[in-house]
């Protein structure tokens, strides 16, 4: 795994607690319409992560999955085909970004609770932006769970355990995740982020359990 030797320990629990909503938004039409124009093929296989995250598709726009050593990050070609989530990377976040990919997680699927404890994601911090979704999936993260509804854009705390599960019979849940180095400017915006927004929910993190056992067993 990449390890960023230059930039400081983040404080995640004070940047943004468990997760955090900024006040900024995107275009989920636009967003959709990227999605749309990759090119057959895109999807259907992992990108090349691992462990709990098997049960989820991947498409890598910047930068590689941690199982693949430390390569470096740049632009993959997927990025080509989406001009338009290619701007809210590098444009509507106020930071440089680091590693990018877009993850699908079908439906009745489970990410079971962990920890990312890589030096990485030590010092980056990561946003979701939610482009399809429904009201059964749930972002869980140190005791709490979240639904995250497209065109918004979330600060998670991946220091912290967090899981996710999409409990719906049929309908996959597809987010663009983006990590970046701090900056001022992102630091402002976590600073004035919605937090209080979790819940806890016994039946939710009965499902995570299940799916924690089950990523044990494989």
């Amino acid at each position: 795994m990449l390890n960023l030797p230059d930039q400081p320990l983040l404080d995640k629990v004070t940047l943004i607690g468990g997760c955090a909503r900024l006040g900024i938004g995107f275009d989920v039409e636009r967003a959709l319409a990227d999605i749309a124009a990759l090119p057959d093929g895109s999807w259907g296989h992992r990108g090349g992560r691992v462990g709990v995250h098997n049960p989820a598709q991947a498409i890598f726009l910047r930068g590689h999955a941690p199982a693949e050593g430390e390569l470096p990050i740049a632009e993959r070609v997927a990025i080509a085909h989406v001009p338009y989530l290619r701007e809210l990377i590098e444009q509507l976040v106020p930071a440089q970004p680091m590693r990018c990919l877009l993850a699908m997680l079908p439906a009745g699927a489970v990410i079971a609770p962990h920890i990312d404890r890589a030096d990485y994601f030590s010092k980056t911090i990561r946003l979701h932006f939610p482009i399809t979704t429904n009201d059964d999936v749930w972002m869980y993260c140190a005791g709490l769970n979240y639904h995250m509804r497209p065109g918004e854009i979330w600060a998670l705390n991946n220091s912290a355990e967090h899981g996710v599960v999409n409990a719906h019979a049929g309908q996959s849940r597809i987010h663009m995740i983006c990590d970046f180095l701090c900056s001022p400017a992102l630091v402002g915006l976590l600073s004035n982020a919605d937090r209080g927004l979790g819940r806890s929910d016994r039946a939710i993190e009965a499902l995570l359990s299940a799916g924690a056992a089950q990523a044990r067993r494989a």
